[in-house]
């Protein structure tokens, strides 16, 4: 289930940090914990995009303009959402690096119809590898078009499938799968000398991180649940601190949208 959660922007040319996947995953962190006997204390099996609305770049980062900015926050579980969001509009305002935001609405995405071969595209960078300390590792750049890159994505999706309850003998027959990426966006970002995979950091018990995230349009060859679980679930290690977020290339999500009531 993927939800839209639309707030209204009190302070209009404040900014946060180009990457501010951190700053969202410590919101929604603090909502979850805002009661004492939270029952999703733990939970991390979400996924979230960036910010999205109006927004123009300087040295200090992203200044949004608009005067409302959107979230899309996703989960195979509808009551972690809806526990999510009555906390979350409990509160009159919320703040995210510089910016003031006021929880306004919902909107809740209808789930396209997935085939065994979809286009996607990331919303938030795909992390390949997770880290660990005071190794650098997780920052080594990885070339989409191998097929290591295919391989990592495609064991870490077994993997996570496997703790969200899919059984042995489901994972065995998902055996097909590969990430190909669009050769002429990446052709296109070279020639204009600009970069598809970065370094991000990453908090995790207090500990920052580092780790290269890449954004690019793909295409993935795999099962229909596969499919299914990438769209709702993320492609990504760390996805529950904000990386991974997929959505369907050529398509315009906000067509497909209802408002969405959680209480």
């Amino acid at each position: 289930m993927r939800v839209r959660i639309i707030f209204n922007l009190k302070n209009r040319g404040a900014y946060v940090p180009f990457h501010h996947q951190f700053l969202l995953a410590q919101l929604i962190k603090g909502v979850l914990l805002k009661e004492a006997d939270s029952p999703y204390r733990n939970f991390n099996k979400y996924i979230f995009s960036a910010l999205k609305g109006q927004t123009k770049v300087s040295r200090n980062g992203l200044h949004y303009y608009s005067s409302k900015v959107t979230l899309v926050l996703s989960s195979p579980d509808q009551k972690f959402i809806n526990f999510f969001l009555k906390n979350l509009f409990s509160y009159k305002q919320v703040e995210v690096g510089g910016l003031l935001l006021q929880p306004d609405g919902v909107e809740k995405e209808a789930a396209p119809n997935l085939t065994t071969v979809s286009k996607f595209i990331c919303i938030s960078p795909i992390v390949l590898l997770t880290p660990t300390f005071n190794d650098g590792n997780a920052k080594r750049f990885i070339s989409p078009e191998t097929d290591s890159f295919s391989d990592l994505l495609y064991e870490s999706t077994m993997m996570r499938m496997g703790e969200y309850g899919y059984t042995t003998e489901q994972l065995e027959s998902f055996y097909k799968f590969q990430v190909v990426p669009d050769k002429n966006y990446l052709s296109k970002i070279k020639t204009n000398q600009k970069k598809f995979a970065r370094i991000y950091p990453v908090y995790n018990q207090d500990v920052k991180y580092e780790v290269r995230g890449y954004t690019f349009p793909f295409t993935l060859y795999a099962a229909k649940e596969v499919q299914e679980f990438v769209f709702t679930c993320g492609l990504s290690s760390f996805t529950h601190k904000g990386f991974g977020m997929l959505d369907l290339a050529n398509s315009d999500p906000a067509k497909r949208t209802i408002e969405y009531n959680f209480n």
